[in-house]
This record gives structure tokens, C-alpha cells and sequence, in this order.
């Protein structure tokens, strides 16, 4: 097991108690029979999928607004997040799945602009990362699980309705007169489109920039005729064609899709899916200290710290060996389990943990048991093209993606009983730095396997070890040539750890590191680490979160936007807003 030799205690002064959150904590687990927000249909025999937005505007996730217009906050999101992950998991026969919306005219007003104008700066930015991790899974469905979404806006869709719209395959706008798409937080808000629909505008559906910037700056937005001219909608139908001329559509995606050579991605839309069930941590507090315990992770808070310690254990079982035997498994094998346990943790640390500072990623287990899971999902996915062994692994890709993107300091502590390898060793390379005991013995190490060249890539589509070794190729080849344990020494030699202090050395030089971290300004940690963190190609993922979420952190505290008559706070308000109109 590995050995704790940390004062937990405030490193900048004695434990202060803590305070009583000012808000409930935020919960992530929902199921279908408890949507407020969401109408989620399934046609197994069709293949097609239907979610309707019906917001229930006197359901917020806190008081204080009315979700009026099929507005949404972030529990309309939650919703949708878990919508998206059950139609991968639960129906993996479906080839189509449509959003649209019940409510007359309109299709979504995008965020909600009273839960923006009264929350706290921090939420604001984790809602915007939240729901643009909820669009990208969208878009990893479409592109890896042989299944189209696509955006049906029987009604006017604004902000970051059209937001969602764009993380679709395909957008279809009805031609009834009166819908209409638009972008209108710059004119209106002095925002951001916060949910990545400056770049997809531009980077996926390749409108072209003057195009763009007319249509961002147009409140009002554009009806299907002008829509369909400036690639905003791919296509749209009169309201007396509406539901024919969508049900052609659905039919074409699906026989595209469950054609020659699908049957290995999606099971031909004959496979049965397996039941998500609710992952609920037990939570106690001592003091300052919050714990959370999962089947596999354990989250340790120190709120006084300002340090969490995070902690995932390997699997105890035996890996299922064939596609049948997984889907037994279902939801309660490891290589899921785990990872939606972290996930959960991840999400928990980002919106309930506000004061965290750094977050120490460890592990405890066997390094063979993982080792043994990853190779058994791999073959299955190689060998047999096995839907869940698939989707599990774009699961765990996914959740490590969210590591990639954690607003807080995160190091990884290899230590004594560890299981850091293969997929868990992930972690440390998303990690801003990993420390490793080098111990006398040396049986502390680490091992690489397959699916780290490869199975888990980052927001730009290379490897973590790719990104880590970009200026050094030589070193990545002897990485990727060593075979076996991998000891500290030689982990640190070729840089697949930071550093590798030995058992004099380790507990200063690790209590130092997080001393040193949580003194340092928050606000310039995030800035370092975003900069640091998307290294290599560009791509329109690593725009919405390396760039989108630094520049709207920045700009929800403007005046112009949150100040006392800033665009944010005065919306719906007779006077207009105030601008410092100086451009820097």
C-alpha cells in the first residue's frame, strides 16, 4: 500500500475550520425517470434516437431564475451529459440521434442569463468548461461510435443553443418564417460564445471569417434562406415538410451507417447495451477534511491544505476475456467502474472544491491486474471489434481528457505499492509534474503498455507521450522501447517522471513542492498551466480549452461584462450598458 509521509495540516499555518459552503454541493448523477429538462426517446427497431428539450423553467439548479425559452444551466447540462453517455453504453444500437425541441418555436436561448449574472466567477467558468466537454463527447460519439448526431431546430436556437447545434453532424433549421440562428453574446452580453461556437463556426463547419464576424455581431441572427448561404445550417425544411423531410434523413444516416462494415463498431444495431448504474461516493467530514469513497477512488480534501488527494485502486478481479463475458460484467468492471469513479471525482473537485489547490494523483494495486484489464479490452476492440471494449476505452480517454483540463495544480506521487501502468499511468503523464520514489531496493517502477501509444489521445490527437517528448524524439523511442518494470532511475533518465528523489530525500522535497504550489497565485497558475498544458498541433479542441476558457475566465471579470452596468448584469434592463470602450 502506499505509505502516506505528509502534514496533512495548512502549509502556511495552523488548521482553520471549515467554513460552511455558501451552496449546496453540485450532484452529477441522474437517470432518465428524474430528467426535468430532457424527453429521451429510443426507437431500438429504427435505430434512431430522439432527445427533446422541454425545460422545466421553475426547476433550476439553484433559485433565484426562471429557465425561461428552453434556457438552460448547468443542470439542464448534467441532463444531457448523462443523456449522451447512456445512448454510447446502454443503447449501442442506435445510428442516429436527433435533438430537437418540445417547446413551440423555439429550440434552445442558449445559457441562462440570470444564472450567469448572480453565479460566482469560478462556477461561470466551470459551467462553460462543463458543457463544452458535454458538445466534445457529442462530436467523439459521431466520429468513433458509428453513430450521427444531428441538430433538428424546429425553432429558434441562440447562443449556446446554436453551440449545441454545432456539436452536431448535421443542423436542420424549419423554414417557418420566424427561426432563426444566432451568436448574440459579443452585441448583447459582451461575452463570449462560451461553449466553443467561435471556433467550430470557423474550424468545423469552415464558414469563412468576414461570414463569421457578421454573424456574431448580428444580435438578431439569420433565417434559413441566408443561413443555408453562409454555411451556418446544412439544410432545413418548411414547417409542412418538417417531420417528412426529418424522418427521410434519419433513415438515409441509419442505412448509411448500419451498412457494410458497421456491424464491428456498433454491433449492426443488434447489440444489447449494459445498464449504467448511479456512482454515489460515502461522504464524511473531519473538520477541515472532506472524504469521499468510491468502490475504486478515494478523494481526500484538505480544505485548510488547500491539497486533495486523490487515489485510484487497481482491480482486484480477473479481466472478462471475450466480448460476452464483458457484457456480463457490464457497468461493474473495473476498467468502467473506475473510471467513472474518477470521473465523478474530477467533476466533484471542480465544482465543490472550489479552495483546492493541488491535486495529488496516486494509486494502489497490482500493476499486472491493470495491465491484464487493458489488454483484454484491447484485444477485444483489435481482435473483435467488440462495441463496449471500444467504448469503454474512448470512456477512459475521455475522463483522462478531463484531467488534461482541471483548473487546479495536479501531481502525481508514485509510490511503494502503487499499480501507475498502462492506463492509470496516464494519469501521471497528464499530471503537471510526477514525482517517483527511488527506492533502495528498486522495485518501485513503473510499465508501459500498448495503449499508451495510442488509445488515450489528447485534445490535439497525439499521445501523452508524444506531447511529453516533442523536442526530444530519441528519448521517446528508448521509452517506448523499454520493456517490463520500469525503475525510478530510469524513469527520470529517459523523462517519463519528473523527478525521482530517494527515501531520504522524498518527504521534504514532495511537502516542499506542495507548499510551494499552494502559495502561489491561482489566477497565474491557471493561466501557466494552460499555456503549458496544450503543447504540439492545434486543433479546435485545444482552441475551446487551452484558449476559449482562459479568455472567458478573463472576461467574466471585466466591468464591461460583470461591472456595475457591464452587458452580463444589465441585460433585460431599459438602460444600456457601460463600456471602458480602451482596447488592449
Amino acid at each position: 500500500m502506499p505509505h502516506d509521509t505528509h502534514d496533512h495540516g495548512n502549509a502556511n499555518g495552523p488548521t482553520a475550520p471549515l467554513a460552511a459552503p455558501a451552496e449546496p454541493p453540485v450532484r452529477f448523477t441522474t437517470h432518465p425517470d428524474r430528467y426535468r429538462h430532457w424527453k429521451l426517446a429510443v426507437d431500438a427497431a429504427a435505430g434512431v434516437a430522439t432527445l427533446k428539450l422541454a425545460v422545466d423553467k421553475d426547476a433550476p439548479l439553484r433559485p433565484g431564475y426562471e429557465l425561461k425559452l428552453n434556457s438552460y444551466d448547468l443542470g439542464v447540462d448534467i441532463e444531457l451529459a448523462d443523456a449522451v453517455r447512456r445512448l454510447r453504453f446502454e443503447h449501442p444500437g442506435v445510428r442516429c440521434v436527433v435533438v430537437t425541441s418540445a417547446t413551440p418555436k423555439m429550440f434552445c436561448a442558449g445559457a441562462n442569463i440570470r444564472m450567469l449574472a448572480q453565479s460566482k466567477h469560478g462556477f461561470k467558468v466551470n459551467f462553460c468548461k462543463f458543457t463544452n466537454e458535454t458538445r466534445c463527447e457529442i462530436e467523439d460519439a459521431t466520429a468513433h461510435s458509428k453513430v450521427r448526431w444531428i441538430a433538428a431546430l424546429n425553432g429558434t436556437a441562440a447562443g449556446g443553443g446554436y453551440e449545441l447545434a454545432e456539436a452536431c453532424a448535421e443542423i436542420y433549421l424549419v423554414d417557418d418564417g420566424f427561426s432563426a440562428v444566432s451568436l448574440p453574446e459579443v452585441p448583447l452580453l459582451g461575452v463570449l460564445p462560451g461553449t466553443g461556437g467561435l471556433t467550430r463556426l470557423v474550424d468545423k463547419r469552415k464558414v469563412r471569417r468576414d461570414v463569421a464576424d457578421v454573424f456574431c455581431t448580428k444580435a438578431e441572427g439569420f433565417r434559413l434562406r441566408d443561413a443555408l448561404k453562409m454555411r451556418l445550417v446544412d439544410g432545413g425544411w418548411p414547417k409542412s415538410k418538417w417531420e417528412a423531410g426529418l424522418a427521410e434523413r434519419t433513415r438515409q444516416i441509419v442505412a448509411e451507417l448500419s451498412g457494410a462494415g458497421a456491424a464491428g463498431q456498433r454491433g449492426a444495431g443488434t447489440a444489447t447495451g449494459i445498464v449504467l448504474d448511479d456512482v454515489e461516493p460515502t461522504l464524511t467530514h473531519d473538520g477541515a477534511i472532506d472524504m469521499l469513497a468510491w468502490q475504486h477512488v478515494t478523494l481526500r480534501a484538505d480544505h485548510a491544505a488547500r491539497v486533495a488527494w486523490l487515489t485510484v485502486r487497481g482491480p482486484a478481479e480477473v479481466p472478462p476475456q471475450d466480448g460476452s463475458a464483458l457484457e456480463r460484467a457490464g457497468a461493474a468492471t473495473w476498467s468502467l467502474r473506475a473510471f467513472r469513479e474518477l470521473d465523478a471525482a474530477l467533476l466533484h473537485l471542480r465544482f465543490n472544491a472550489p479552495k483546492i489547490g493541488v491535486v495529488v494523483v496516486r494509486t494502489e494495486g497490482e500493476r499486472a491486474a491493470v495491465l491484464a484489464h487493458d489488454s483484454a479490452l484491447s484485444e477485444m476492440r483489435e481482435r473483435d471489434g467488440h462495441w463496449l471494449a471500444r467504448e469503454i476505452q474512448l470512456h477512459q480517454a475521455r475522463v483522462l481528457r478531463r484531467l488534461d483540463n482541471m483548473a487546479k495544480s495536479v501531481f502525481a506521487f508514485v509510490e511503494p505499492g502503487h499499480c501507475f501502468a498502462g492506463s492509470l499511468l496516464e494519469m501521471a503523464w497528464a499530471a503537471d509534474r510526477a514525482y517517483m520514489l527511488d527506492d533502495p531496493d528498486g522495485t518501485n517502477a513503473i510499465e508501459l503498455h500498448l495503449v499508451n501509444q495510442g488509445a488515450f489521445p489528447l485534445h490535439n490527437g497525439m499521445t501523452r507521450l508524444g506531447v511529453r517528448y516533442l523536442g526530444e524524439p530519441r528519448l521517446l523511442e528508448q521509452a517506448l522501447a523499454l520493456r517490463g518494470a520500469i525503475p525510478a532511475a530510469t524513469a527520470a533518465e529517459v523523462g517519463l517522471v519528473t523527478r525521482a528523489p530517494d527515501d531520504i530525500d522524498w518527504p521534504d522535497e514532495t511537502r516542499l513542492a506542495l507548499e510551494e504550489r499552494v502559495s502561489f497565485s491561482p489566477d497565474a497558475l491557471t493561466g501557466m498551466e494552460q499555456n503549458l498544458r496544450f503543447a504540439g498541433p492545434e486543433t479546435a479542441e485545444t482552441k475551446v480549452f487551452g484558449r476559449l476558457s482562459a479568455w472567458q475566465n478573463w472576461i467574466f471579470q471585466r466591468p464591461n461584462a460583470v461591472g456595475e452596468r457591464g452587458a452580463l448584469v444589465m441585460f433585460g434592463d431599459p438602460r444600456a450598458a457601460v463600456f471602458d470602450y480602451s482596447r488592449t
